[in-house]
């Protein structure tokens, strides 16, 4: 058996120009504290699959819940938190849009307000800039108000409905007939959270192993001799190199390959994760003033996908975008990334072809946009009439894992399953974590961790 990887880093101290939270520019801020109370050994009371910020704030909670458990994360990256947590656009939601009493709503009010408190306590930069729900055409006005009083029954703060006038006031070059004020919307740079989150699982005592790709998870056949580790750490989890790691229990928080993961350990793959890469235009610089806070359209209901929205970043760029395509891969940031296999698993063995016929001209549409910039241009003009195509450059791009059920419709809340079996019952896996995930994240993890507790009885 080969001894876990660890994870090196260094502690860096807190220098002139540094980043917050202790981090200097000159180490960057995703280096972590070097080593765990267990690094050196390669069997866990529980291991979580998936260093993303879903997977580091449950590891985090389940250590701090129960120290005297020995834990690992395993990421098969060589780094932390870079692919869905490390491509999105920052934004701390204040909970508006979900339907009242869903898990969504719930977790994304409890979790931004968790949010914006350890990165108060961990010196975390985050800018508390609010945003818009603008209504341009009369007939959003009473989608907006519908969804005003959503977003009072899931309890989001300071709500306000404004006019044109007051529209002006927070953002000049913005039009608008009526807008939703949410001053509790902010930005922050959610790798930096992740990996803040990955070092207190470190200090706690818990392992983080990386280059560490998943490819089996099997029960351990009992020697004759039957030996300690196969006894009390029955589940194997094997990487692509050979490398075993042995464990108790596993959690699963796979994001892009959460239903392939599921289907290593024997359990359900349904439902079927389908890639969207979103494409984001940036803003140049000298036309920055356009824009202050967050402006969001109104989102209408026929639509899986919530539009094109600008948003401010932590390093003072401005965001717009995304559109939502389907990618042809299921990390391809570019448009003409491609796998086989992916593309055959999405048209094959998920609900696509049902929800593109669903939604065909909002499909086309995206498509349209995603190849002519003049189209989104001539969207964000509705907000802001001074934007032009010479003003915006082509930006990153992000991809999303939006669960998708047999029958073409997108699971929008929570999926937490297992399995049955010797396997099953020692493994749970988060299915689906959507967006809101980022913002819900620690209050995501404290549900997780109740469910360990009750599946594993810890």
């Amino acid at each position: 058996m080969v001894p876990a990887l660890r994870y090196l880093g260094r502690v860096c101290g807190r220098a002139r120009g540094g980043f917050p939270g202790g981090f200097s520019a000159a180490c960057e801020p995703w280096l972590l504290c070097q080593g765990g109370r267990r690094a050196s050994t390669s069997s866990f009371d529980v291991v979580i699959v998936g260093g993303g910020i879903v997977g580091l704030a449950s590891a985090r909670a389940l250590i701090l819940r129960h120290p005297a458990l020995s834990i690992g994360v395993l990421e098969k990256e060589k780094d932390l938190a870079v692919h869905q947590t490390g491509h999105n656009s920052g934004v701390i939601h204040s909970g508006i849009y979900y339907k009242p009493e869903s898990l969504k709503a719930k977790l994304c009010v409890q979790g931004s307000a968790l949010i914006y408190e350890y990165c108060t306590q961990k010196g975390i930069s985050y800018k508390q800039c609010g945003k818009l729900i603008v209504a341009v055409e009369q007939e959003e006005i009473p989608r907006l108000q519908a969804l005003y009083e959503r977003g009072l029954q899931n309890g989001v703060q300071g709500l306000r409905l404004i006019q044109q006038e007051d529209i002006k006031k927070k953002e000049p070059y913005c039009r608008g007939l009526m807008a939703i004020d949410c001053p509790y919307t902010g930005i922050v740079n959610y790798r930096q959270v992740a990996l803040s989150f990955a070092q207190d699982f470190q200090e706690a005592g818990g392992s983080v192993l990386t280059n560490f790709e998943v490819e089996d998870i099997e029960m351990a056949k009992e020697s004759p001799s039957r030996s300690e580790d196969g006894m009390k750490y029955p589940i194997i989890i094997r990487n692509t190199k050979g490398e075993e790691v042995r464990c108790q229990y596993v959690v699963t928080c796979a994001g892009l390959y959460s239903d392939r993961i599921s289907e290593l350990s024997g359990c359900n793959p349904n439902p079927r994760i389908v890639p969207f890469r979103g494409d984001y235009l940036i803003l140049k610089p000298e036309k920055r003033y356009l824009v202050k806070g967050n402006i969001y359209p109104v989102p209408d209901s026929r639509f899986p996908f919530l539009g094109v929205h600008f948003t401010p970043r932590m390093d003072g760029s401005i965001w717009l975008g995304p559109n939502a395509v389907l990618a042809f891969k299921r990390e391809g940031y570019r448009p003409f990334d491609f796998s086989a296999r992916d593309i055959m698993d999405t048209i094959i063995k998920s609900g696509l072809i049902k929800l593109v016929f669903q939604n065909f001209s909002y499909g086309v549409n995206e498509m349209y946009k995603a190849c002519f910039l003049s189209a989104t241009v001539k969207h964000l003009q509705k907000f802001i009439p001074e934007i032009t195509v010479t003003d915006i450059l082509r930006g990153p791009a992000g991809v999303r894992a939006q669960a998708l059920d047999r029958d073409g419709n997108l699971i929008e809340d929570f999926v937490f399953d297992g399995g049955v079996g010797d396997i099953g019952n020692r493994i749970l896996h988060v299915r689906n974590a959507p967006s809101p995930a980022a913002t819900s994240s620690l209050a995501i993890s404290g549900m997780i961790v109740d469910e360990v507790q009750q599946r594993f009885k810890l």
